[in-house]
């Protein structure tokens, strides 16, 4: 199911296949955190909360990042909450936010191009691995 904010590569995470046997990249591309670069976008793992209290970035679940959203979880439309509602937070368009995997599931991949800024929950990410 296209949406508005799918480019035409989604699906295709622009990072080199692993040698998985099928021929596929394996889906968590950013090893073992929630995020990862590939080039100047940002490979984002993240556990969606559909039908919250509030709008919100949680914390780390292991390889997935928490985000609340208070949009329902019909068809589709929680996720495309949760990119309108992450787009002013990383300084993009919408349009520069691709869907991966998981639009209508709560286990999703997003791929944000050149994002200008960073929540405070990727430069806490960054100090805790150094």
């Amino acid at each position: 199911m296209a949406t508005k904010h799918r480019s035409k590569t989604a699906g295709k995470t622009g990072v080199p296949a692993a040698d998985t046997g099928n021929g596929r990249a394996p889906r968590n591309s950013t090893g073992d955190t929630f995020f990862g670069w590939d080039g100047d976008v940002l490979v984002l793992n993240v556990l969606g909360k559909p039908s919250a209290s509030k709008d919100a970035i949680g914390k780390p679940k292991g390889t997935q990042l928490k985000i609340s959203v208070t949009a329902a979880p019909k068809d589709g439309k929680a996720t495309d909450y949760m990119v309108r509602f992450l787009a002013p937070l990383f300084g993009v368009a919408v349009a520069d936010i691709e869907v991966v995997f998981g639009q209508e599931n709560v286990n999703k991949q997003l791929r944000i191009r050149a994002p200008k800024k960073l929540p405070a929950v990727f430069t806490d990410a960054a100090a805790s691995a150094d």
